[in-house]
C-alpha cells in the first residue's frame, strides 16, 4: 500500500469509527452490528470469522469493548497507526459529547421529555444488542459442543453471576483440550494446523 493510499486508509478508518462512535448509543455492545455491517458487508476489510474473533478478543481484555474493538480492527486493517486512528475515531465523539451534556444534562435530567428520551434510547439499545449476539452466534455455534458452551455460559453469568474473566477461561478449556485431543475438528472450524 502507498503512502498516499495509506494515509486515505488512516482518515477512512479515523471517520468509520468517529461515525460510529458519535451515532451509536449504549454503549460497545450497540456498536457491535454496526462495525461488522461496515467492517465486512460494506468494506470487506474483516472476513465474518475474523471479526467474531476480534470481538470475543475484545471482551476478553480489560477495556470497553467499543475502544479494543475499534483498536483490533484497526491493527489488523492498517498495523500501529490503524489502531490509534482507530481508537481516536471511536472515542472522541463520546469525549465531545459528554463534554457538552455534563454541562446541561443536570439542569435538564429531571424533565418528562428526557426521560421519555431514554425510555426509548435504551429499548432500541436492547435490541441492537440482541441483533449483535444473533449475528454473532451464527458464526460462533458451529456444533453441539460450541452450542452447550454458550448455554453453560449463559445460564453461569444470568443464574450465577459468575464473573466473565471466570467464564472466558473456562470457555477457553474445551477449545484448548478438543485442539489438543481431537485436532480434526478444531481444523474444521479454523485455520489452525497443530
Amino acid at each position: 500500500m502507498g503512502k498516499e493510499n495509506s494515509i486515505k486508509r488512516y482518515f477512512e478508518l479515523f471517520f468509520i469509527f468517529f461515525k460510529i462512535g458519535a451515532f451509536t448509543f449504549g454503549g460497545g455492545y450497540a456498536m457491535i452490528p454496526l462495525i461488522e455491517k461496515v467492517m465486512v458487508d460494506e468494506k470487506g476489510w474483516v472476513e465474518k470469522e475474523e471479526i467474531v474473533d476480534l470481538f470475543a478478543i475484545a471482551q476478553s481484555i480489560p477495556g470497553a469493548i467499543a475502544i479494543n474493538s475499534s483498536s483490533l480492527i484497526g491493527y489488523k486493517i492498517a498495523g500501529k497507526r490503524g489502531a490509534l486512528t482507530s481508537t481516536f475515531g471511536v472515542v472522541l465523539p463520546s469525549f465531545l459529547i459528554i463534554s457538552v451534556i455534563a454541562g446541561i444534562f443536570t439542569k435538564i435530567s429531571d424533565l418528562p421529555q428526557v426521560k421519555a428520551i431514554f425510555v426509548g434510547i435504551t429499548a432500541s439499545v436492547v435490541a441492537l444488542i440482541l441483533t449483535a449476539s444473533i449475528k454473532i452466534s451464527k458464526t460462533a455455534i458451529k456444533d453441539k459442543l460450541t452450542l452447550m458452551i454458550t448455554i453453560a455460559t449463559v445460564i453461569a453469568v444470568v443464574i450465577f453471576d459468575i464473573n466473565p474473566i471466570f467464564i472466558i477461561l473456562a470457555g477457553a478449556l474445551p477449545g484448548l483440550l478438543i485442539y489438543k485431543f481431537i485436532p480434526d475438528k478444531i481444523e474444521k472450524f479454523t485455520n489452525v494446523d497443530k
